[in-house]
């Protein structure tokens, strides 16, 4: 033996792992954060697509105009999120019927849709977008300008 007790060596030791701590503790907790963060967000592009599928739904009943169902689907955001900070929109969605889709879409230039005088089997899209900024329980740097977006087609009735 050396002549070192066991004792000596953890206080020796002890250092090095206050040291240690120190280093991965917050690597650890960003880790956590981003885990928290990710999850929301999956949760909140859920929630669009859920609503947009309940109002592309309610949208495709005869009688319903295209303002009642963006209210529908505002109605089932109010219960998860601010609504001032979605955008919902109800489009012509007929470039999907042609046999060759085009390489991009955007969903903006797409021709607006009045559903109460929709023909019968009109395909239309719900499409809801929100920015992640608006949402982010703490609004990551690396993640700018990202819109979260859910979207429904349906056929009208």
């Amino acid at each position: 033996m050396l002549g070192f007790s066991k004792r000596s060596r953890c206080r020796e030791r002890r250092g090095a792992t206050i040291v240690e701590m120190a280093v991965v503790t917050p690597v650890f907790a960003v880790f956590l954060a981003a885990i928290m963060e990710f999850g929301h967000a999956f949760l909140v592009v859920g929630t669009l697509i859920a609503a947009a599928k309940q109002a592309a739904r309610f949208g495709a009943v005869d009688g319903i105009s295209t303002a009642d169902t963006v209210t529908h689907a505002n109605g089932i955001l109010a219960a998860a999120m601010d609504t001032a900070q979605t955008t919902v929109l109800v489009k012509d969605a007929s470039v999907f019927d042609q046999p060759t889709l085009p390489e991009t879409i955007d969903y903006n230039d797409l021709p607006n849709i009045e559903l109460q005088t929709a023909e019968r089997r009109q395909l239309y899209v719900v499409r809801i977008e929100v920015d992640y900024n608006d949402v982010a329980i703490v609004p990551p740097f690396w993640a700018k300008d990202i819109q979260l977006v859910g979207q429904s087609v349906m056929r009208h009735e």
